[in-house]
């Protein structure tokens, strides 16, 4: 079947699920991305800003390209993870009473 998701507990997903997934996802993707991009502008930004030597120039830029990626991959599964731990709200339109 094309879309069916199932839960944990062998039923289908609610389209309120399905669509708390979607801007989960969305969520940890945009977030991530912010952060990558902060962290690639903080370490590699000098490097494309100013005239550094040849080598600290290329480690500068490769160290920012590395920890940006590093840090998109580890933001968006830590997003992910936490959001599949801590399950959706028992009635729809209200949230958990710990969040």
């Amino acid at each position: 079947m094309r879309g069916a998701g199932v839960t944990g507990y062998g039923g289908r997903r609610s389209q309120a699920e399905r669509d708390a997934i979607t801007v989960e996802t969305g969520y940890a993707l945009c977030s991530a991305a912010f952060a990558a991009v902060v962290v690639l502008g903080a370490v590699a930004g000098p490097a494309l800003l100013f005239e550094l030597p040849g080598l600290f120039e290329t480690v500068l830029y490769h160290t920012g390209l590395v920890l940006a990626a590093v840090l998109f991959a580890v933001r968006t599964v830590s997003v992910l993870v936490r959001f599949r731990r801590a399950g959706q709200p028992s009635q729809p339109g209200r949230t958990n009473p710990d969040s």
